[in-house]
């Protein structure tokens, strides 16, 4: 099969703009989008490394490297974290990123090279397209060649490319997923967080609890509010077990340690909790990791650290269907939340 020339998002000026993950010191992001179907791969770079930990709450998780998170293990930093669609190929865009950061120098030194630390959790995009095309070595290097600190592009790019939600009552009422970005700022410490949505679940605006995304009713014209419709007894039709899963990084400027840093992956899953509603099922591998880099020289403690991480976990999944554009793919329609939006 020919490979077709990629969308990638171009490498840009490596400066700081306002708002999302880049905010935060010492992080880049960079997305590979592929042209021939919706799928990609999210990159976030640590150029000088991060202390990193990781938490997996979905029953049914895709994942690289987390067992060297753990506190008692050995490595204490990584240098980059890769979100990617495809399922278990996606994993494979982790070698390219972890190529082109050795051909920057960057990598933990054993004395025989560099061997750069690349993490990586998937997601389950394959039914929407050609399940042939997903992302390999050479996205995941693309990726890294885009990254920046520019706000990074949401929505229908990188790893939320072909995330769908809402898909507890069949794909043919589900509607379209996607990545999204927040950070906010306390006392000269930022959190930031990026995630890529493709959950089981309805996306709820934690603030009104008004579904934004989400299964809909029998005829598609509107949102069903999976909760509720489950409560009532209403026939679930799922897809596949393990075909959703909510995917995302958390970093902050904070002096954490690798204990801290796996504390703050565990705080931000309440952030999935509010937005997402079923969330962390049998059917979702729902991962988050975070990262400290420590370039604020500060830190607010974990009570403070620990609400911010929540709270732009959040706010990044409404940002994720918010800027989601709807997909007709073959015979598949997948609306967008602006598509579907209803007053309060």
């Amino acid at each position: 099969m020919t490979r077709s020339t990629p969308q990638a998002t171009p490498a840009l000026p490596r400066q700081r703009s306002p708002g999302g993950l880049t905010q935060v010191e010492g992080i880049e992001v960079g997305h590979f989008t592929d042209a021939r179907r919706p799928t990609g791969c999210t990159v976030i770079v640590a150029r000088a490394g991060a202390v990193a930990g990781v938490d997996v709450r979905g029953a049914a998780p895709g994942t690289r490297e987390t067992d060297l998170l753990a506190p008692g293990n050995l490595v204490e930093q990584v240098h980059a974290i890769v979100l990617a669609g495809g399922s278990a190929w996606g994993l494979d865009s982790a070698s390219g990123a972890m190529r082109w950061l050795e051909e920057q120098g960057i990598g933990l030194d054993v004395g025989f090279g560099l061997v750069p630390i690349v993490p990586a959790a998937v997601l389950f995009d394959l039914p929407v397209g050609d399940a042939r095309i997903r992302p390999d070595a050479q996205a995941g290097y693309q990726a890294c060649a885009a990254a920046s600190r520019q706000r990074p592009a949401e929505g229908n790019v990188g790893a939320g490319a072909g995330a769908v939600v809402g898909k507890a009552f069949g794909l043919h009422r589900a509607m379209k997923g996607g990545i999204g970005t927040a950070s906010v700022t306390l006392q000269g410490v930022t959190v930031g967080a990026i995630i890529a949505c493709n959950a089981l679940g309805d996306v709820i605006d934690p603030a009104t609890g008004r579904v934004l995304a989400g299964a809909r009713t029998a005829n598609g014209r509107a949102l069903l509010n999976s909760r509720r419709a489950i409560l009532r007894g209403e026939t679930l039709h799922p897809v596949l077990a393990g075909t959703n899963t909510t995917i995302g990084v958390i970093a902050t400027d904070a002096v954490v340690s690798k204990t801290q840093a796996q504390k703050l992956a565990q705080l931000a899953h309440d952030g999935l909790a509010r937005s997402i509603n079923p969330v962390h099922s049998m059917s979702d591998g729902d991962t988050l990791f975070a990262l400290g880099t420590g370039q604020s020289g500060k830190t607010l403690g974990m009570l403070a650290l620990g609400t911010m991480a929540a709270e732009v976990t959040a706010r990044a999944v409404l940002r994720a269907v918010q800027a989601a554009r709807s997909l007709d793919i073959g015979d598949l329609h997948l609306p967008c939340a602006a598509d579907l939006a209803t007053p309060l």
